[in-house]
């Protein structure tokens, strides 16, 4: 094993420092598709070069990753390589890499096998036994959501927020009967799913002592005032944030305007509860790069004709005025599902890579949606990343295969640290626990894993279950 040349007096970093951002607005991506991507051979580049996509969105202003969660999407066994993505282990190694730019995560439980959305809210397959018993139902829901927010918890990644359903304008947890049956809102069973579901978050808070937010997610402004009306008739109260889907392609003719007096009018009847747009989305080409049917294929007459450029001033006009409306944040839908070799359930390739932010050799757009969050929206110290202080050297000792943790004088407050080495695409190599060292400036010995893959790897520290400190390290 061989480490790089030591730089700067033998410290062995590369610029790691991750962003932090005053969180007063969040300019958000769903990067759910970004584990799979990358394990079908895809690499993402900016200016020709290739980089990790979770630090690429960091270092352009973004600090907000969605990610979706499935309960058992046992599909994914039929499909290329038989790896399933979106179930637990795969967010849970999204969430360390979103976490180790400086990102904030918002978990998109779905409550369902495969997506969920306005026309398809269909039970996992394991509840299907007592999907009419709701008592049972309510406890299987409790018990769900309250063991994945503990266990992501125990390794340090409890997220910042979570929505609780994806885009349910309908009931949620349907029987596959009770969901071809066409659309269907019985508001004394949906009010009691949601409630029990909101509680596991609650207690989560409770048992960890950590805020989480509890998000209700609409598709489509024009929908969204008497559906939360519905929430708060029926006692659905106790959450903390309402996120919409904005999609000029299918929620047309509502313009960006009256989405922006939609997000002010329920600011108002709803005081104290935030306001985003949970999916937006914009295409930057007609074109397809594969066989994969698109998804989107419509332009608005202002944002006409489809290219980098009208998805980029989509992105800034949409974020304006969420802004001027008092609205908290703004989430692309799938900015980085390129094309790829890879099938999905109904093609080859990405029914979306017209609309990311990536041209069709997976290149940053120069001129497309990957900047948005750079335009001078008058946000002090939340479009662009502030300076971070450094907590950590990691040194080169190559001759005992160790590394040498040095705090800088801002040594952890907790007596038990843990330290965990892993890749980049967040595969965990080694985790060893430390106690705090009485003098700051004496290293932490950290041995490194026998046959350690070359390459950059992240080092991070965890004090009391939360990520503290990270460094990239190169090692050759």
């Amino acid at each position: 094993m061989k480490f790089s040349t030591t730089l700067f007096l033998g410290v062995i970093f590369l610029t790691a420092s991750q962003p932090t951002f005053s969180q007063s607005f969040f300019f958000g991506n769903d990067l759910s598709y970004v584990n799979e991507m990358q394990d079908c051979g895809v690499i993402y580049k900016e200016n020709g070069t290739a980089k990790d996509p979770f630090q690429m969105f960091a270092d352009n202003g973004h600090n907000l990753v969605r990610l979706r969660l499935w309960h058992t999407p046992k599909w994914y066994d039929a499909l290329n390589s038989g790896k399933r993505y979106s179930d637990l282990a795969d967010v849970r190694r999204s969430i360390l890499r979103a976490k180790t730019t400086g990102a904030q995560v918002l978990l998109d439980f779905h409550l369902s096998d495969n997506w969920a959305d306005p026309s398809k809210q269909i039970v996992p397959k394991a509840w299907e036994p007592v999907v009419n018993n709701l008592p049972v139902l309510k406890d299987s829901l409790y018990n769900y959501v309250f063991k994945t927010l503990i266990s992501l918890d125990s390794d340090g990644l409890l997220p910042e927020m979570v929505q609780i359903g994806n885009e349910t304008n309908r009931g949620i947890l349907l029987s596959p009967t009770a969901n071809a049956a066409g659309w269907s809102l019985d508001w004394n069973r949906n009010s009691q799913l949601f409630k029990i579901a909101i509680k596991a978050v609650r207690d989560v808070e409770i048992q960890t002592g950590k805020k989480v937010k509890v998000a209700l997610h609409i598709a489509g402004p024009a929908d969204a005032g008497w559906l939360m009306d519905g929430f708060w008739a029926n006692g659905v109260t106790d959450f903390d944030m309402i996120g919409m889907s904005y999609y000029w392609a299918w929620h047309k003719p509502t313009t960006i305007a009256q989405t922006g007096a939609i997000i002010a009018q329920l600011r108002q009847k709803y005081p104290g509860k935030e306001v985003m747009i949970f999916e937006t989305g914009y295409i930057w080409t007609l074109q397809s790069n594969d066989s994969a049917g698109n998804i989107i294929s419509e332009t608005h007459p202002d944002y006409a004709p489809a290219t980098p450029e009208n998805q980029q001033k989509w992105m800034i006009d949409l974020t304006k005025e969420v802004i001027a409306r008092g609205g908290n944040g703004v989430i692309y839908w799938e900015s980085a599902w390129v094309s790829s070799t890879c099938f999905t359930q109904w093609g080859k390739g990405s029914h979306q890579e017209h609309a990311t932010f990536f041209n069709f050799q997976n290149n940053v757009l120069p001129a497309g949606g990957m900047y948005w969050p750079k335009h001078d929206f008058g946000l002090v110290g939340a479009s662009n990343p502030t300076d971070f202080t450094r907590k950590m050297q990691v040194v080169n000792d190559s001759a005992s295969g160790r590394l040498q943790l040095i705090f800088n004088g801002l040594s952890p407050i907790n007596q038990n640290l843990q330290v965990q080495f892993f890749t980049t695409d967040g595969q965990l190599l080694s985790a060893q626990n430390f106690s705090k060292p009485e003098n700051p400036s004496q290293p932490i010995q950290f041995l490194l894993p026998e046959n350690c893959p070359p390459g950059i790897h992240f080092l991070a520290v965890f004090e009391r279950g939360n990520l503290w400190a990270v460094e990239k390290v190169l090692i050759k």
